[in-house]
């Protein structure tokens, strides 16, 4: 988002330490339900730090990933500054933060080669050599969807291009992937008929330039679709997401994550899940229900069998737009499965692939 400049810069002289208030009691939330999902064909999206999100969980977790959509993100590892590797330790989100603004947000550093989608890929080949993240195998099978607005001075088209060229570099085929370019969209996600003008950068980031976004999302992953509801019938439930935060004192997660469930996935169906993850100063205590309700996700929900799992960033004074960690402030292994956002929302899928009581 346009103010996620101004909120990562701030961040430069702040301690990156977790805010206590964070794990403060607060009374008890409804627990994430059993569904007996299939979680082996899930799929993932965002927008902006949502975006460099989507493209980390898909690439730690490829093995059960089946796509991603990358909105106004860049590529996987982008802001990981060069001394990651010579000088671990907290101090090195720093690092990584200038780089973040600079070089994978602004296209500010293109003259020294940043972003690198062939740098990017060895580095992902070698953590995959690692075994930090799944076999990138596995992932040369995901078709990815990505998407930069002409009017989005945010995260500059010349970013998610480069998410692109990436993606090709890993070795996905041509015909897996597609790039939407031509739209005059703001820094948003992208509505038929919901919320801003096309060309607006402002909360809740959500525009309305007459196209489906979250329609061509699902239907460029999964294939053909059954037609959207008109009026979603599910539930939209509120969850407590403390119990997935085991083992992490930094995490940077809300207390609360939203779920959507069709009434079929309520029942005796066996639903897939999509992830949707929001941008900076998109989560609900800065913006609001619109991503959650008025993203057209629930409405293809219902007519294919989905889950929709929003799970959601903490804002605090360290991070008060509330942006999902693409630069490092969890700790160093924010990229990895082994990263805290990264792991607990692989644990709220494999809540939901519980079965039933």
């Amino acid at each position: 988002m346009r103010a996620a400049t101004a909120t990562l810069a701030a961040l430069m002289t702040t301690i990156l330490l977790e805010d206590p208030a964070s794990n403060a009691e607060s009374p008890a939330a409804t627990p994430l339900p059993a569904l007996a999902a299939n979680i082996s064909e899930t799929s993932v999206s965002g927008i902006s730090s949502g975006a460099y999100m989507a493209g980390q969980f898909q690439i730690a977790h490829s093995a059960i990933v089946s796509g991603a959509a990358v909105i106004a993100g860049g590529p996987y590892g982008c802001a990981e500054s060069a001394f990651a590797d010579v000088m671990p330790g907290p101090g090195i989100a720093f690092f990584n933060l200038s780089k973040a603004i600079n070089g994978c947000m602004l296209n500010a550093l293109a003259m020294w080669g940043v972003p690198d989608p062939e740098l990017l890929a060895e580095k992902t080949r070698k953590l995959a050599d690692a075994g930090r993240i799944d076999s990138l195998a596995s992932l040369r099978n995901d078709r990815v969807y990505l998407f930069s607005g002409s009017n989005d001075h945010t995260v500059v088209p010349a970013i998610v291009k480069a998410a692109y060229e990436f993606y090709q570099r890993l070795g996905l085929p041509d015909e897996n992937l597609t790039y939407v370019s031509e739209m005059p969209a703001g820094h948003a996600f992208v509505t038929d008929d919901q919320g801003l003008a096309c060309d607006a950068t402002a909360k809740p980031y959500l525009v309305d330039c007459d196209y489906d976004q979250a329609g061509e999302v699902l239907r460029h992953i999964y294939g053909k679709l059954t037609p959207r509801v008109a009026t979603p019938a599910g539930t939209f439930t509120e969850f407590d997401q403390r119990p997935f935060f085991e083992g992490f004192s930094n995490h940077g997660m809300e207390k609360r994550g939203v779920v959507y469930v069709p009434p079929s996935c309520a029942g005796s169906t066996t639903c897939r899940v999509h992830i949707a993850y929001h941008g900076c100063a998109q989560n609900r205590s800065t913006a609001g229900e619109a991503f959650v309700r008025e993203s057209g996700y629930a409405n293809w929900a219902d007519a294919n069998a989905f889950i929709i799992l929003y799970p959601e960033a903490a804002s605090s004074p360290v991070n008060p737009q509330g942006c999902w960690d693409w630069w490092g402030y969890t700790g160093n292994d924010y990229l990895t499965r082994q990263a805290p956002q990264i792991e607990i929302v692989f644990r709220m899928l494999k809540q939901l692939e519980k079965p039933r009581s």
